[in-house]
């Protein structure tokens, strides 16, 4: 299978779960997957929120920022990824000056 997110629209969400600023996604659902190529722009976050799907994988290209998984707070810099347990509680926060970029994988399970 070949996923060509050139192909899959853009959007923009302000405010995600609850969160503050701007996300920019491309995002590609189905009933097995969630990849989801996530730009979370500098002052943005994505609000605290449970994961109900499948466990939250979220690769970091570039910028910098903080996980929070159920309490537990860690830095996020490029080449670290951070995986959020299916049931969890998690929210991820721009803490630079440019933007948070992430390679994020649900497998829905």
């Amino acid at each position: 299978m070949i996923i060509d997110f050139h192909k899959i629209e853009e959007a923009t969400f302000p405010g995600m779960n609850g969160g503050t600023g701007l996300m920019t996604v491309r995002m590609y659902n189905d009933e097995k997957y969630r990849i989801i190529p996530t730009t979370i722009h500098p002052g943005g976050s994505i609000g605290m929120h449970r994961q109900t799907s499948g466990d939250d994988m979220n690769y970091i290209l570039s910028g910098v920022g903080k996980a929070i998984c159920d309490g537990i707070e860690e830095e996020l810099k490029p080449g670290n990824m951070h995986i959020c347990p299916k049931g969890s509680e998690h929210s991820i926060v721009n803490t630079g000056n440019e933007d948070l970029v992430m390679f994020t994988v649900v497998v829905v399970r």
